[in-house]
């Protein structure tokens, strides 16, 4: 039986806010993948931090598992490589090729250097959506002796956002825009609405591309393309926390088996389920490091859940703002490990959101140490309900299974504060801005 090709399109910073889950952001290329793959509800990633969530869907393990405590370009780096995808499938026959963003090796482009990839598709070393789809698309009109797994990354739809083009279309008119939950309806942030709308634009119409291209080759027939988001929206309440919406992804899936019939999901999902997918897809046996499920079970009809309890983490984003929580089906259980008072700001990418949250008092608010919400009754957390009695039993029983997974992974958090690795180099927590002057350096 000859093996399927694996195709990857994952998008920068987009969570959930795109036309096939309800958004007025057309995406149509999306939505169309949607209507004839399978499309589920409550995906989240592992972290809400670009480098540690790739490095999860990558290996299928917890970042701090696959040692991707922090962003890549600061100078983390995974702790086991031979256990990327890339590798793994090289392994067992597979042509592996890369293009844009991955975001889990300290220097891009340059992620073939040392033999991760056979192929580095690039064009003068873009990650922007217009220069990835034609190299991809040209890649995918050769001819391939072996079955591939193609790696595509985009910049988009990562801040600062283009301009709108209202006049061209007309969803872009911020007149008529609504910011993401949970932010209120301004000018400054309907303006930056239709920037995001924009770049979700560029964005689908790369995938489009991609997929038109396919389907014109023939290589559609045996091919399983997954496109998702590496975590939530670069708003502030989003990236860098960890819960409802710094967690959230789209995944979309499509193939000519399982993946198919415009299914709609509810079942909680996580990225770190893509590699044990693709194992099971592949023939491949489930190594014994992978820590997500395969949805072929879910997405056959013989279970209707996965997972009885989700994971997430942050350690270091721009700066250290150490979290993990624990997501049931009706809870999440948020704590933090720095004891620290007042916003960690440099975890926020400075945007209109951000200074619109500023002048409006964010900075003011409660930095809360440990969270429990229904994100049934409060899907945008706003109303702790730690120490409330009608929930002490709920609160206890996530409590011990965070306490339980991070026994059960080691995770470095246990052993108090997590020093910086030699040579890293993060933003001081009291600084306002991400890159902001001077850097701390591992020492």
């Amino acid at each position: 039986m000859t093996k399927p090709n694996i195709i990857l399109l994952h998008a920068h910073n987009t969570g959930r806010f795109i036309e096939p889950y309800g958004h007025a952001v057309p995406t149509p290329h999306l939505l169309r993948m949607a209507r004839s793959g399978a499309l589920f509800r409550r995906a989240f990633s592992a972290a809400p931090s670009c480098s540690p969530s790739r490095a999860a869907f990558l290996t299928g393990q917890y970042p701090h598992c696959a040692g991707m405590l922090g962003l890549a370009h600061r100078g983390f780096g995974l702790s086991h490589p031979q256990r990327h995808i890339a590798h793994v499938l090289r392994g067992h026959g597979y042509e592996t090729a890369q293009c844009g963003i991955e975001h889990v090796h300290a220097h891009e482009p340059g992620t073939g250097v040392g033999g991760m990839y056979d192929v580095v598709l690039t064009r003068d070393g873009s990650a922007r959506a217009a220069d990835v789809a034609p190299a991809v698309c040209d890649y995918l009109r050769g001819r391939h002796d072996q079955p591939f797994l193609l790696n595509v990354g985009t910049q988009q739809t990562h801040t600062p956002y283009p301009e709108p083009q209202p006049e061209l279309y007309a969803a872009e008119n911020p007149n008529y825009c609504s910011p993401p939950r949970p932010f209120s309806d301004t000018p400054a942030l309907r303006q930056m609405t239709a920037g995001l709308k924009r770049s979700a634009r560029e964005m689908d119409a790369a995938f489009g591309a991609i997929l038109n291209t396919l389907s014109e080759t023939g290589r559609d027939a045996d091919t399983y393309v997954f496109a998702f988001t590496d975590h939530g929206l670069q708003w502030p309440l989003h990236i860098g926390n960890v819960g409802e919406h710094g967690n959230a992804a789209f995944l979309i899936i499509a193939g000519p088996q399982h993946f198919t019939g415009g299914h709609t999901f509810d079942a909680m999902v996580s990225l770190m389920d893509l590699l044990p997918t693709i194992c099971a897809l592949v023939g491949l046996e489930q190594m014994l490091w992978l820590q997500g499920t395969s949805l072929l079970p879910l997405v056959d009809g013989k279970v209707e859940h996965l997972h009885e309890q989700l994971f997430f983490e942050q350690t270091y984003h721009a700066a250290y703002e150490p979290m993990r929580a624990v997501r049931s089906a009706r809870h999440i259980y948020i704590r933090r490990f720095d004891d620290r008072p007042q916003l960690v700001l440099p975890n926020t990418d400075d945007t209109p959101a951000k200074r619109d949250l500023l002048d409006h008092g964010w900075q003011q608010q409660p930095r809360q140490q440990e969270m429990l919400y229904d994100h049934y009754f409060d899907p945008d957390q706003q109303n702790n309900l730690l120490g409330r009695p009608e929930v002490t039993e709920v609160q206890q029983q996530l409590r011990q299974s965070l306490d339980g997974w991070m026994q059960d992974t080691h995770d470095p958090l246990l052993r108090g504060p997590v020093p910086l690795p030699r040579g890293v180099q993060v933003t001081d927590p009291d600084a306002f801005s991400p890159g902001q002057q001077p850097l701390i350096t591992g020492e």
